[in-house]
């Protein structure tokens, strides 16, 4: 089965068989692209390729199952693809996008059947406590199933706009979104993994183990990421392969969700929400990624006697610790909320940071990944800054910008290469020339190797490089085992870490998707095979669990990697088999390593992500990450123990500083006031946001969400929760109805309204959160209308929140 696709705002899709065997096929099809690089052309792609291409297999051709199934994946794909293309040719005309998703409803709902395929019994969901149906607790609802898989960094791109979504339309309005999980690898079927990639990417919405991808067949899907959006029948409206198509997704979402209200099928109800979670608290960090050491082993250090520092990204707390060798906790770098700001070690704020690496003893550069940039803890004055990246995915695969002007996309691990200038030039004595410092960066999100140049360099060919400034030095962007002497030429499969060999000139990576361990000459950028993966460039489905050489060797979406100058091995965490392996550098052979506890028995693994050598070389650190635990291992004995943290200060007792911290509390002036006695009651509540300062403003495209409790259960309001939509205003309307001839006042008002808010803004280049809540007292007086009782009484209030960095507060009209 061929794949073709089309590179535009999204870097690939995977696709999987018919058979048991699964397999990628990735390849770019520069003639359509010409055309227009935009990732929903892709259906039109499938369905003109016969026309191109006379020998090409078409998708879906190879499958068996219902070619009713297949009829309707193929006209869905090619009917969304043709409204995708309408919607293009308007332009920013709202008015015609929006007539041209409701004409293309009112098609789709008139011929639209609901689809067959339902999720099959016995398997396993998260996040909710019963499991759910299309035509059972997902009826009434407009359904959006998002078919993806844990390890896939295009999949991941999606939840935050599916999180985006689902504060725009929370369930009661209509709006219900399933991941059902199809897994790549083995270890991805193992629902107790999933469990911990749900909670490690805080996905709050139902999920699916569909470990058999019996739904994948039957819906006919061909590739991750695909959102197939369905009505309240469970009948298909649209479908959307890839990712970096929000506008179109909230735009058919919204327009659906208004379609079926008018037609009275919009039905109200809750799911049986509960979040998973695994009890991270009692280990204090919480899913941690990767691990640094300031001095690496036997590099030539000045002071070995200098105290060795570890840094640790604590990545399911959004936050990085320094530690000693000891496990005393030196430095809380950032808060355990997610967020983008630059500042002190308690205001900065980081957003599932993965690799860490050390610049000397004092700095430390952080791949804040889901923040799609680059920072750098200065350990001397204590603050954080950005030197890549402006929270924000890009697309860019060449770079040349510097700072928050250069986009990435999630870098996943980072090192630091000191080099001389590659200019040929004869130097008398090689100590004295100076060195300068490259910050190599393992960009996953492109499958691209990036450097960020801390000084003017000369580089690979003379090319001079300004301080600074960064670039793509090695890899496509296209997703492939692709090794070649021309780093550009070469094609990567989301790398996810590096180590450096200083004497070899080589820098390793971990090639997570194609399951290998390989390596680039950081003298001239040749492009190598360690061991793992296969000799097809193509073939990312190349993973097992075999020790051998080179390709003989198996492994299983490896993240991690170090290098031990000491003994001259390549060790790793082969991530998804739950074990730590080693490559003999001069032989390419590889061997799993077999640690043992104080009892003798082998120390298992889950998910291990990180690892790091220690100054020695005989102590390997390692994050297990799903076990949520550091741990040191001795390579003299191959024993094994815990690394127990210690808080100088207690968690619990250290608050994270911010300017205004979540319990921040609102109150107006005066309280609002009803009456007692009326037969019907209405309150209108409107907030409008104002900045004071000139700069400030929400950030585009960042979840701005509120939430409202009411005094009790009698109490009603059309929705309780959402989010502000910054495309429409700067505002929040609220019509809230209290119950009539409240019999609970007699001499008592209600409870008050409670209005919270999570607000994400930008002053100039610097981006932070915002929570706040506003408290409402209500208090009843029959004096204002009269003494007795009214048939209707309606209430108005209008606030003005005043937002800055600096300052919060509440006025009343």
């Amino acid at each position: 089965m061929a794949l073709f696709v089309i590179f535009g705002r999204f870097s690939r899709i995977h696709t999987i068989r018919q058979t048991t065997a699964f397999q990628h096929r990735t390849s770019p099809f520069k003639t359509i692209a010409a055309v227009r690089e935009r990732s929903r052309n892709f259906h039109h792609l499938i369905q003109c390729l016969p026309n191109f291409l006379p020998n090409v297999v078409k998708i879906g051709s190879s499958m068996s199952s219902s070619p009713e199934g297949q009829d309707m994946m193929e006209v869905l794909a090619c009917n969304s693809n043709q409204l995708a293309d309408d919607l293009l040719a308007a332009g920013s005309n709202a008015g015609k996008r929006q007539k041209l998703v409701l004409d293309y409803l009112k098609v789709a709902d008139r011929d639209g059947k609901s689809v067959t395929a339902e999720f099959p019994d016995g398997l396993d969901w998260f996040n909710v406590t019963e499991s759910l149906t299309l035509q059972g607790s997902l009826r009434g609802k407009v359904v959006v199933l998002d078919f993806f898989t844990y390890c896939c960094i295009n999949c991941m791109h999606i939840l935050p706009n599916l999180k985006r979504l689902e504060h725009m339309y929370p369930i009661e309005e209509g709006l219900a979104v399933i991941g059902v999980h199809s897994a790549k690898f083995k270890n991805e079927k193992d629902s107790n993994n999933i469990r911990a990639a749900v909670e490690r990417y805080e996905i709050s919405h139902p999920v699916v183990n569909d470990n058999v991808s019996a739904m994948w067949r039957k819906l006919r899907v061909q590739c991750w990421p695909t959102l197939m959006i369905l009505g309240p029948r469970a009948n298909p409206l649209f479908v959307i392969m890839g990712e970096g198509n929000f506008d179109d997704l909230k735009l058919y979402v919204g327009s659906a969700i208004r379609f079926y209200k008018e037609k009275g099928e919009i039905q109200r109800h809750s799911l049986p929400l509960n979040l998973s979670g695994t009890g991270t608290i009692a280990s204090n960090m919480k899913f941690p990624g990767k691990i640094a050491c300031s001095i690496p082993p036997m590099d030539g250090a000045k002071d070995n006697n200098e105290e060795q520092l570890y840094a640790v990204s604590d990545s399911g707390n959004h936050r990085v610790l320094i530690i000693d060798s000891a496990g005393t906790v030196l430095h809380k770098v950032g808060g355990k909320q997610s967020g983008f700001l630059d500042g002190n070690f308690s205001n900065a704020r980081f957003n599932a940071p993965q690799g860490v690496a050390f610049q000397g003893s004092d700095v430390v550069f952080v791949a804040d990944n889901e923040n799609h940039a680059v920072r750098r803890i200065d350990l001397k004055t204590q603050l954080v800054s950005t030197i890549a990246g402006n929270g924000t995915q890009g697309n860019d695969r060449i770079g040349g910008k510097s700072g928050r002007d250069q986009l990435l996309s999630s870098p996943w691990d980072v090192a630091v290469y000191s080099t001389r200038d590659l200019d040929m030039s004869f130097h008398a004595d090689e100590a004295s020339v100076p060195s300068k410092d490259v910050l190599l960066i393992a960009m996953a999100g492109i499958h691209q190797i990036w450097a960020i140049f801390l000084e003017d360099t000369i580089w690979w060919k003379f090319k001079k490089y300004g301080a600074g400034t960064c670039w793509a030095i090695a890899g496509s962007g296209h997703e492939q085992n692709r090794n070649t002497s021309y780093p550009h030429s070469a094609a990567f499969a989301q790398p996810s870490g590096l180590a450096i060999n200083r004497v070899a000139k080589e820098v390793y990576l971990a090639d997570s998707e194609s399951s290998a361990i390989r390596k680039i000459s950081l003298a001239d950028g040749k492009v190598m095979a360690v061991a793992g993966g296969d000799r097809n460039p193509l073939d990312l489905f190349a993973f097992g669990d075999v020790d051998g050489k080179q390709y003989a060797a198996k492994f299983q979406h490896p993240l991690g990697v170090a290098y031990n100058p000491i003994d001259g091995c390549i060790y790793f965490a082969d991530t998804y088999n739950h074990k730590i392996k080693k490559i003999d550098a001069s032989t390419n052979c590889a061997t799993t390593c077999e640690f043992r506890v104080a009892n003798g028995t082998v120390r298992r693994f889950s998910e291990p992500a990180g690892l790091c050598l220690d100054r020695s070389g005989q102590l390997l650190y390692i994050t297990d990450t799903n076990n949520h635990e550091l741990l040191v291992a001795n390579l003299a004995d191959y024993s094994i123990r815990p690394v127990k943290l210690n808080f100088r200060v207690p968690e619990e007792l250290d608050s994270v500083g911010e300017n205004h911290p979540s319990g921040t509390t609102l109150k107006p002036t005066r309280p609002i006031t009803m009456h007692p006695g009326a037969g019907q009651s209405s309150l209108r509540l409107t907030f409008n946001l104002t900045f004071p300062g000139q700069t400030t403003k929400l950030t585009e495209g960042a979840p701005q969400q509120w939430s409202i409790e009411l005094p009790s259960s009698e109490w009603s309001c059309a929705c309780t929760k959402g989010t502000i939509d910054t495309a429409s205003g700067q505002s929040l309307q609220l019509l809230i109805a209290p119950p009539a001839n409240d019999a609970s006042v007699n001499g008592n008002d209600p409870s008050p309204i409670v209005l919270s808010f999570k607000l994400n803004l930008c002053e100039g280049d610097v981006c932070f959160p915002k929570e706040f809540t506003v408290l409402l007292e209500v208090q009843y007086s029959a004096k204002e209308v009269g003494h007795t009782n009214v048939e209707r009484y309606d209430a108005q209030e209008t606030y003005e929140v005043q937002l800055s960095r600096e300052k919060l507060s509440l006025q009343q009209s």
